[in-house]
């Protein structure tokens, strides 16, 4: 059985998809102190990026690895809001879910690190 949320076709479904990702936007920035403090992260990094990076090449390189930790938080909040849906009980697995997902939102601000580092020392 399909989600009632699948469907439509063409314009439509571009609307929809549009309409639910500003949605999961919003809902981010209303319940996840992480992506907030992320989303203030990337309000001074973005344009520093722009102004920083000597060609496209560094720059996309500088801003790529801010949106990039954005997306991986994104990610990390659904999987937990999954999890969470599941069962609050504890569990080794819900555990282990929640876990990876903070891993990957931690190497994904390393990867912004080395980036910017090896970036702007050129």
């Amino acid at each position: 059985m399909e989600s009632s949320h699948k469907g439509g076709t063409g314009l439509q479904r571009l609307l929809d998809a549009t309409r639910h990702s500003i949605a999961g936007l919003a809902e981010a920035a209303r319940h996840e102190a992480a992506f907030r403090q992320e989303l203030l992260l990337a309000a001074v990094l973005v344009p520093l990026g722009l102004y920083l990076g000597k060609t496209a090449v560094e720059r996309a390189l500088l801003v790529g690895s801010v949106l990039l930790v954005l997306v991986v938080e994104l990610l990390n909040s659904a999987v937990e809001a999954a999890v969470d849906r599941i069962s609050l009980e504890e569990h080794p697995l819900a555990k282990r879910a929640k876990d990876l997902g903070s891993a990957a939102v931690m190497l994904s601000l390393v990867t912004l690190g080395v980036v910017w580092l090896l970036v702007l020392a050129g």
